[in-house]
């Protein structure tokens, strides 16, 4: 039921979703240099590892200065890019990823390989579910950038203080998942999106 729910959905939202890629890949091209797409290793449902596709929303070859988190005020967010990210348009490519049977709508969100290993033991666990867009976690921490102030602490932050609670939250998920919890989850998600 879940796999026929995100194929029909992710189908039919990329057939009509064309004029929102031509529009954003413009902007994107207007703002700064660099390729429209953004795309990094993540670990998905046994381990299996894939690319997780987002608009790009930070200048051209940041992702090498191995920053791998971004504050609020990261220097390297483009101005459209904080338009992307503060309505989450940047995650719309995912799309493709649910499309593939790579993610699904609801599910833990996809770690870095590093963070995977760092609490292996955790993600044995996660990992028996497919990752996806939203869940509880995803909800809580819906202004993740906000919390990590600044980049200099912000892997401690994020590992110490962020990461923990996401990973709890990842097992409440999986524990009590259903396809109605799954619908609730969606509909907050989309709740605190139009609120913002």
């Amino acid at each position: 039921m879940k796999r026929i729910f995100d194929l029909f959905f992710s189908f039919s939202a990329l057939i009509f979703l064309p004029p929102l890629f031509v529009i954003v890949s413009i902007l994107i091209k207007f703002d700064s240099q660099g390729s429209v797409f953004f795309k990094q290793p993540r670990v998905g449902y046994k381990g299996r590892r894939f690319y997780i596709y987002k608009f790009r929303t930070m200048a051209k070859d940041a992702e090498k200065k191995e920053i791998k988190l971004t504050s609020s005020h990261d220097s390297r967010i483009t101005k459209i890019g904080k338009i992307l990210r503060k309505y989450k348009i940047d995650e719309v490519p995912q799309l493709i990823n649910i499309l593939k049977g790579e993610m699904s709508f609801v599910g833990p969100r996809p770690e870095l390989p590093e963070y995977v290993e760092l609490f292996r033991k955790d993600y044995e666990y996660i990992l028996n579910a497919k990752p996806g867009i939203t869940d509880f976690a995803s909800i809580k921490f819906r202004d993740e950038s906000k919390l990590i102030k600044n980049s200099e602490n912000a892997e401690d932050i994020y590992t110490k203080e962020i990461l923990p609670q996401k990973i709890e939250l990842n097992k409440k998920y999986i524990k009590e998942r259903s396809f109605s919890l799954d619908i609730y989850l969606i509909f907050l998600t989309l709740f605190y999106l139009f609120k913002k």
